[in-house]
């Protein structure tokens, strides 16, 4: 299920076989990804209440305002510093990531280091949930059918929060996720029409099959009960 390669097509591991079609490809928003799962906020909150207590703490101690408020902006650097590494890292994910779905998976290409590709065919796929923001931006997560597993620090920063027994895989911070979400529902839909024809199909010709036997073994008893009747009846010659 996961392949490192060379890529023919970009974020796929190599070209489509015949009869499987690329429907959509799309990569997520660095700024939501960083606010979302690198939690940008988070942080930049983090450095604002440290900088006031200090500044709070520096006026406590009788420092003039100016001292004071040069105390809690020390922390500012640090601050700029560690923000823009994260700011970065969300820009590398998202710049380095490929999501595509076609007519038969969804394939998550990923990796700023050592690019890899995850597919994950529709056979494979049990669900799909779509999760929207008021900007229109947003997650689908997939949950996985059989007994497989994925690694969670493997698949992230493109793995649901929180769910390290059971993985499962999000094409995450999508910046208009119902389009992307109506063409996997359209081409899971279409999958498990396809897959329940061919299902009825076979068990068509088995039942087929089963009633050909039927008719051969109805014609050999036919052919054999003039014997029988001959055996069981006195005087009844056998033709």
């Amino acid at each position: 299920m996961c392949e490192i390669e060379i890529e023919q097509v970009p974020g796929l591991p190599g070209r489509l076989p015949d009869g499987e079609r690329l429907l959509w490809q799309g990569r997520p928003s660095w700024q939501n990804l960083g606010r979302r799962c690198f939690k940008l906020r988070w942080v930049a909150g983090y450095f604002a209440v440290f900088g006031s207590w200090w500044t709070i703490a520096a006026l406590a101690d009788g420092a003039p305002l100016g001292t004071a408020l040069l105390e809690g902006l020390a922390l500012l650097p640090i601050a700029a510093l560690a923000l823009g590494a994260l700011c970065l890292l969300a820009w590398l994910s998202a710049r380095t990531t490929i999501y595509s779905i076609t007519n038969r998976r969804v394939a998550i290409r990923f990796g700023i280091a050592l690019p890899m590709t995850i597919n994950l065919p529709f056979s494979r796929i049990g669900s799909a949930d779509l999760k929207s923001y008021g900007d229109g931006s947003g997650d689908i997560v997939l949950s996985l059918l059989g007994r497989d597993r994925l690694a969670y620090l493997h698949l992230w920063p493109h793995a649901r929060p929180w769910r390290f027994a059971r993985v499962q895989p999000m094409l995450r911070s999508l910046p208009q996720v119902r389009h992307a979400g109506r063409i996997l529902g359209d081409a899971l839909t279409a999958a498990v029409a396809e897959r329940q024809a061919a299902e009825r199909a076979v068990s068509g010709r088995e039942d087929r099959s089963r009633d050909r036997l039927g008719v051969r073994k109805i014609k050999d008893n036919a052919v054999r009960l003039p014997e029988a009747v001959a055996t069981a009846v006195p005087g009844v010659a056998a033709e």
